[in-house]
């Protein structure tokens, strides 16, 4: 796909994602929250590292060790964990010093297990791209579970949203809440399999690519 229009569906789902008249429509409540956070990491991150990966600007393979894919996403799930505790949670929603840590930690995070996975640096080495597989199914798994203890949680865990949410319908704190892990569970889970799936079949693929020696040239 065209880098240009990658990057424009990155930033546009990033603007979307961090607009006022966002959070004006679909409210201040915890499926709002969630509904951000799924724009972020799910969707502007991984069309903003495919718009780089394989560019000048793909650091991945340069660096390799600092673009490891299964560490990469051991640090993204202690942020999304992390800010997901209902200290941390509550803090974001009442500084906004700590709500722009929040933010720019899921960008950052989200934004470095893509280009781990799926820079340069994997399209060219088998392992690595073995690794990025490993990391997307990791993160999948991760927020996969974050989002079905939120969603099969028997009270509400965040005293920031204990008012009765804004978010698309009058909810009450728990549903609000609950609404709000299917959504992680649907977008975030489904995103990084997806991304799993796509590394899968760039394995494969590139197993069945005949040789120079069975091409008849020169290895």
């Amino acid at each position: 796909m065209n880098r240009k229009l990658l990057l424009g569906a990155g930033l546009a789902a990033l603007a979307l994602a961090w607009a006022p008249q966002t959070s004006a429509l679909i409210g201040h409540g915890f499926t709002g929250h969630m509904i951000r956070h799924m724009g972020v990491v799910a969707i502007a991150a991984p069309l903003l590292a495919l718009s780089v990966a394989g560019s000048r600007y793909d650091l991945s393979d340069r660096h390799p060790l600092l673009f490891a894919a299964v560490p990469a996403s051991l640090v993204e799930l202690i942020v999304v964990w992390g800010w997901h505790t209902p200290a941390a949670h509550d803090l974001a929603r009442g500084s906004d010093l700590a709500y722009l840590g929040e933010q720019a930690s899921f960008l950052l995070s989200g934004l470095w297990v893509w280009l781990a996975c799926f820079g340069y640096g994997a399209a060219t080495k088998a392992g690595r791209t073995a690794a990025g597989v490993v990391a997307m199914l990791l993160t999948s798994i991760h927020m996969t579970l974050l989002g079905a203890l939120l969603a099969m949680s028997v009270r509400p865990l965040y005293a920031a949203h204990h008012q009765a949410s804004e978010a698309l319908t009058l909810l009450n704190p728990l549903d609000d809440q609950q609404l709000g892990g299917v959504m992680m569970l649907l977008i975030g889970g489904a995103a990084y399999l997806a991304g799993g799936v796509a590394l899968v079949g760039r394995l494969l693929s590139d197993d069945r690519a005949p040789s120079a020696l069975t091409r008849g040239g020169r290895p």
